[in-house]
């Protein structure tokens, strides 16, 4: 199997092994993450409606504009979580269950999911 194959696989089984317990309820939504090559995305789901309530990436044009070309993904990403936050505090949603997606809580996961705590999402 090549690397980067077995690599998807490990990441998709941690990925169910996490969403067997977690799930977005009214009173506690899901923070889900998705960190592709050059990009991260972030939106608060319920679950029981299957609906996104509230949702931010780097390609968003509110975050777009305060991103540099000189910055690292780390500060792309703590921008992404702060934008994420003000979203959701906007439509009082303030309780949240953090959804990995199964990446490792490390570097670009780590600094959105921070930001996103300093900024007033409470998980």
């Amino acid at each position: 199997m090549k690397r980067l194959e077995l690599k998807n696989k490990r990441r998709t089984r941690r990925k169910f092994r996490i969403r067997k317990r977690i799930s977005g309820t009214p009173e506690r939504l899901r923070l889900s993450v998705y960190r592709s090559l050059n990009n991260i995305y972030a939106q608060i789901i319920d679950d029981v409606e299957g609906k996104t309530l509230v949702s931010a990436s780097t390609l968003d044009k509110e975050v777009k504009e305060q991103i540099k070309p000189d910055m690292k993904p780390i500060d792309k990403s703590k921008i992404v979580g702060m934008i994420l936050a003000k979203k959701a505090l906007d439509k009082n949603i303030k309780k949240i269950a953090f959804d990995r997606n199964g990446y490792l809580y490390h570097g670009r996961v780590k600094a959105l999911a921070e930001s996103a705590r300093s900024n007033g999402l409470e998980f």
